[in-house]
């Protein structure tokens, strides 16, 4: 899989699991807008980070643990297909 369909599954997947569907479509979020805090469209929260990251790991195989690493690995698209190709 290229990093295109990477991303790509990773930002339906963002908004599957965080029910944007009528907010947002994948189309509309960039590879390295920030998922939480002000400057944040789509407005993550600690439950939406847990629910990316349990689907995270259920699709790619990838665990995320902490909060400290969760928030730097869910920081932006960019940042959890980098974590996902680090660890295969």
């Amino acid at each position: 899989m290229d990093d295109t369909q990477l991303k790509q599954q990773i930002k339906q997947l963002i908004i599957n699991e965080c029910d944007k569907e009528d907010d947002f479509d994948w189309q509309d979020v960039q590879d390295a807008e920030p998922l939480f805090g002000g400057d944040s469209r789509i407005g993550m929260d600690s439950l939406d980070a847990l629910q990316v990251s349990l689907a995270l790991q259920q699709r790619y195989g990838v665990r995320i643990e902490g909060a400290k690493d969760g928030r730097r690995i869910l920081a932006s698209v960019d940042s959890i297909a980098a974590y996902i190709r680090q660890h295969p």
